[in-house]
């Protein structure tokens, strides 16, 4: 490993954590910098580039498959890498945040892997992106409990044997992290500050594991992006003295302008690249958030009505299995998000039946895997693929050459019946409040209504709200949606609120705060990218 020289690196506004120098040791923060240095120049160019391509959208309303790239797609010859052993089997993938009780559990859950969520499922609070990495190195180190205190119960691992192989998703390249700056006062991009951390301390630990430093990739929106990802981990793994091509990435196809540059991304990636995941809500955001003012036909319908069997969305899934097979990538389907109900067993019984649905249509679509919100439903998905799979540990090799998407079919968006109703408009506001509520308190995945909502969800409220009010909507029952109404709505919400929890329980907690953020991003007339970035300045710690 190259010597490091004094890291430039400052850490401001942020109160001393327990064990933070274990963390945040003088040769990660080099590292940390030396990546800031190199790549967050080219971070800016690529933001920059997304906002001119947005122009260019909102001009045309249309995307198509990339001319430049046309040999990439055309050339059969090129693969990536094989998949090492720890990540060849994905059949059910468990998501959630890095605190210390979700990290045993899901380690402990059965799944084949564990999303460690620094992304949509965690609030970035300086504690929760300190003490994640610290939960992690103590799961490898197998020096992690943890005893609940409210009701006694410990936790500890399985055998090594059982535990769930460890990908873990650092911020999107958009969000920056406010509490490590430069020389200059400029924070470090999160994702740099979230993989940099955690690459560091761990690498050759996984190795010495016989595993590897795995990574899922948020939010990307072109091949650049990936290359830019790629040339992250090269010039990690040389430092570091870590064997090229260790890294093993996934990228999450959650833009709608990624795509249309699968290939693309997979070639870039293609000495670090495991796999793409279909990430259905933050897909429909981006649809939505790109052709925001692309007339009528661009509108969604409530969000639950969006199925994956509605043609749009068969076409991105199945675009995706063919894509991923035919260059001997994974293909991991979408989330269900369902949380058990412990009082309603019929409840229970309806959305198992849903979710046993929806896996078994991507086990026999092709899809190598999918994920999961909750260990009660890691079964359910395991049965699923275990009908398809059998004893094998994946269907690479079912290349799906029957699937044609033309670049149209991923935008028909009009090709759906469904159209947006009152009680839709109602659930949007609802989540919308109830999850930025929870997430100015530090919490990243919530469970709202038995649904596991992360930031993804209340992504897709907002800019629903938003798109509707533009778009003029009239709802079902004859109700045009303007700001007027969404205002009505939100009052009644917040009364409800405070009727359901009491005097006491609303004033402490961030209900006002979450009321007014979400009108704010969800009735200004210029549409802020991402909703976590007006959040992060009012989010404590």
């Amino acid at each position: 490993m190259s010597a490091p020289a004094p890291s430039p690196l400052a850490i401001v506004d942020a109160q001393p954590l327990p064990r933070q120098e274990e963390v945040l040791t003088e040769a990660a923060l080099a590292f940390v910098a030396e990546l800031h240095r190199r790549f967050t120049p080219r971070r800016d160019e690529l933001l920059a580039r997304r906002a001119e391509r947005r122009a260019e959208i909102a001009r045309t309303s249309t995307l198509d498959f990339l001319p430049e790239t046309a040999g990439i797609r055309a050339d059969d010859s090129w693969k990536v890498a094989p998949a090492p052993d720890a990540l060849n089997d994905r059949r059910v993938e468990i998501t959630g945040p890095t605190d210390r009780k979700m990290t045993v559990n899901a380690l402990n859950s059965g799944a084949k892997v564990w999303l460690a969520d620094f992304e949509d499922a965690s609030a970035p609070t300086w504690e929760n992106v300190v003490t994640g990495q610290l939960n992690l190195i103590d799961a490898y180190t197998r020096s992690i409990d943890f005893t609940d205190p409210r009701s006694g119960k410990s936790y500890a691992l399985k055998a090594d044997e059982e535990l769930a192989t460890v990908v873990m998703r650092p911020r999107g390249w958009h969000l920056n992290e406010r509490h490590l700056t430069d020389a200059d006062g400029t924070p470090v991009p999160g994702a740099l500050v979230d993989f940099g951390l955690y690459f560091f301390h761990n690498a050759q630990r996984l190795l010495d594991l016989g595993k590897g430093p795995y990574f899922y990739l948020p939010k990307t929106e072109s091949h650049l992006e990936a290359r830019l990802w790629n040339d992250v981990f090269v010039f990690a793994q040389e430092y570091c003295g870590i064997p090229h091509g260790t890294v093993r990435a996934t990228v999450l196809i959650e833009t709608i302008t990624a795509a249309y540059e699968m290939e693309e991304i997979l070639y870039e990636l293609r000495d670090h690249a495991s796999g793409l995941n279909a990430g259905r809500w933050d897909y429909l955001f981006s649809i939505v958030k790109n052709f925001r003012d692309g007339g009528a036909r661009f509108v969604l319908p409530d969000r639950n009505a969006v199925t994956m069997t509605a043609p749009f969305m068969r076409a991105y899934t199945e675009l995706l299995v063919r894509t991923c097979h035919k260059r001997g990538a994974h293909a991991i389907g979408g989330m269900a998000a369902f949380i058990p109900s412990r009082r309603d067993a019929e409840v229970n019984k309806v959305a198992f039946e849903k979710v046993r649905a929806d896996k078994d249509r991507e086990a026999n679509d092709g899809f190598d895997g999918s994920w999961v919100a909750h260990p009660d439903l890691v079964p359910i998905a395991m049965e699923s693929f275990d009908k398809v799979l059998g004893d094998k540990p994946n269907q690479k090799d079912r290349l799906r050459e029957d699937v044609r998407v033309e670049a149209a079919d991923l935008l028909a968006i009009d090709s759906l019946d469904a159209r947006p109703t009152y009680a839709g408009l109602v659930n949007a506001v609802q989540v919308g409040i109830r999850y930025i509520e929870a997430w100015l308190r530090g919490l990243g995945a919530v469970a709202i209504f038995n649904l596991m909502e992360d930031a993804a969800t209340a992504e897709i409220s907002r800019s629903q709200i938003w798109q509707w009010i533009n778009a003029e909507v009239v709802l079902d029952n004859g109700e045009q949606v303007t700001a007027e109404l969404v205002r009505k709505v939100a009052a009644e919400e917040l009364a409800g609120i405070r009727a359901e929890i009491g005097e006491e329980a609303f004033a402490s907690g961030n209900w006002q705060q979450a009321h007014d953020l979400l009108l704010q991003v969800s009735l200004d007339e210029d549409y802020a990218d991402f909703l976590t970035l007006p959040a992060y300045e009012q989010l404590k710690g």
